[in-house]
């Protein structure tokens, strides 16, 4: 396990890491991070970087452009004393975050651009690795650590440090070779998870092209005889189901060894608990008096901040499943799974203006069951659900890959570093 956070900023007693590459034995030294960087002054005063040329610094992306990250630019009326920044330089922005109060220290490792003078600069020296300096800050026990002692707290939070000051204390760090070594790795764990992100996007992508073909009847199923299936039929939603409403339970009332199985608004984006073989509640609730899934139902929540965030439907695959008093339920006996599909992606903005209210908006089951849809028949749902859930089955499959690769990244950026 990583070290705790040492909230005096005194120096750790362990000064070697836990986990450590063979051959390299040393202790890691505690230097001066002016003995491994140094501050850049080189200004933008001939203008060679324009205001699409500005870069921002994000905790989770490091130093990206402003306008690819945040869709423009924030640049004042003059740009001409901007702080350049060079590929490979370190950039330490004195914003505050919730993580890092004391702001974030990156690597920028694409393109040269200009930032604010909101930002310092610095170069890596020879005796340094930039990338193995930005993977000791990526940990936040590391940076705050770091910082806190440099950093003074002015009005509205503002932090006030110079950019001299912002390289004057201490860090631990090991021979070049072994930066060398530990940043080698890690940029190539960050490599497969760039390659996993793009995998994700790419299938994401391919997924809502082929919703739009398909939910357009641009792009129609077969039989199993190779026989075209009949015509859309034009429908109300009121004329293929039935509308119940969840009943007000709490998630700590409903539980079954330990776990709770209560689906509410705010759970819709989160995989669905297994079926429940009995139901126990704390209080003693009788099941007859819980609303409970039907395999193939459909949910929608009744009331949420955000119209288009609620029209959002969700099939529940499972029977059994205890429904909250802020959701419609749908019961269907078209393709529920095909049915989610179409509302989420052909009648979710209809579905967002049927929402009433300011604040707090609600959406109810009479205003849903005027929505009008096109529907194949039941054969042709099942092909199409089928074939969209594996597409998703794909995606759920590289987001784990995702999370796991991330945990076992940080779990190693606990153990490799002092």
């Amino acid at each position: 396990m990583g070290k705790q956070e040492n909230k005096t900023g005194r120096e750790p007693s362990r000064k070697t890491p836990l986990v450590r590459f063979p051959g390299f034995k040393d202790e890691w030294e505690h230097k001066p991070l002016n003995k491994l960087l140094s501050l850049s002054k080189n200004t933008n005063k001939d203008l060679k970087f324009g205001k699409e040329n500005v870069l921002s610094v994000s905790g989770e992306h490091g130093v990206v452009n402003q306008i690819g990250h945040l869709g423009r630019s924030y640049a004042g009326s003059s740009v001409h004393n901007y702080n350049v920044v060079e590929r490979n330089q370190i950039v330490y922005t004195k914003s505050p975050l919730k993580a890092n109060p004391y702001g974030i220290i990156k690597l920028n490792k694409d393109k040269a651009g200009i930032v604010s003078t909101l930002y310092a600069v610095y170069n890596v020296k020879e005796n340094s690795n930039g990338r193995f300096i930005e993977y000791y800050f990526s940990l936040d026990a590391n940076l705050n650590r770091y910082l806190r002692p440099l950093v003074r707290k002015g009005a509205k939070n503002t932090l006030q440090i110079s950019d001299e000051e912002s390289i004057q204390g201490k860090i631990f760090k090991p021979t070049l070779p072994e930066q060398q070594k530990i940043a080698h790795f890690f940029s190539t764990l960050d490599k497969k998870l760039t390659q996993l992100q793009d995998k994700k996007n790419a299938l994401e992508q391919y997924k809502k092209g082929m919703m739009q073909q398909i939910f357009s009847q641009q792009l129609r199923f077969k039989d199993d005889n190779g026989q075209d299936f009949p015509n859309w039929e034009e429908k109300r939603l009121g004329e293929i189901a039935i509308f119940l409403k969840g009943k007000g339970v709490s998630k700590s009332d409903i539980s079954e060894n330990g776990k709770n199985y209560c689906i509410r608004y705010g759970e819709l984006y989160t995989y669905y608990r297994e079926v429940i073989s009995k139901i126990r509640s704390a209080t003693n609730i009788e099941v007859t008096k819980l609303v409970l899934s039907e395999e193939n139902d459909i949910i929608i929540p009744a009331s949420g901040e955000d119209a288009v965030e609620i029209a959002t439907a969700s099939c529940v695959l499972k029977k059994g499943i205890a429904l909250g008093g802020d959701l419609n339920i749908i019961r269907t006996k078209s393709n529920g799974v095909f049915l989610s599909y179409y509302l989420n992606n052909k009648l979710k903005i209809k579905i967002a203006r049927l929402a009433q209210g300011v604040s707090v908006v609600h959406l109810y089951s009479k205003q849903l069951s005027t929505l009008k849809l096109y529907l194949p028949n039941i054969l042709e749902q099942q092909k199409i659900a089928q074939f969209l859930t594996a597409i998703d089955d794909k995606i759920n499959t590289v987001s784990k890959q995702i999370a796991q690769t991330k945990a076992y990244k940080k779990g190693l950026l606990q153990k490799m570093f002092v």
